[in-house]
């Protein structure tokens, strides 16, 4: 459990977002930069990253938020920030830029454990590889 001044909450979302295309553009250099510009914004924003696949065609994130954070804003951040400082920081040496796609997938761990999920995510991961 964690707390805020008003709220006790154990909130983790699972979100996976694609991108533009699905393209698989999320491979070595590439794939380490942006999971360590999502690790970044969770730390700008005070969120806990409690798991985190980027796979060549997709990302799934497991993050704990305080209740203030709707899923929709948690999306929101990772997709637009990311692809924000991606592209300032690395679009003129690779020369690609990362977009990704409108859409996203939004989940909690509700009805089943965090392990659950993350063991979920850790398999896909070794699915994948």
């Amino acid at each position: 459990m964690k707390t805020t001044r008003h709220a006790t909450y154990n909130l983790n979302y699972h979100i996976v977002w694609i991108p533009k295309y699905r393209k698989s553009v999320l491979v070595d250099d590439v794939a380490t930069r942006v999971r360590d510009i999502l690790h970044e914004i969770a730390d700008d924003k005070g969120l806990e990253i409690i798991d985190l696949t980027v796979q060549p065609d997709h990302i799934h994130l497991f993050v704990s938020s305080p209740p203030k954070h709707a899923p929709s804003l948690l999306a929101n951040w990772f997709k637009g920030i990311s692809s924000r400082k991606y592209n300032h920081r690395h679009a003129d040496h690779d020369g690609e830029k990362i977009k990704w796609a409108r859409g996203y997938y939004a989940g909690t761990a509700g009805h089943v454990s965090s392990e659950t999920v993350e063991k979920y995510i850790q398999r896909h991961a070794e699915d994948e590889q």
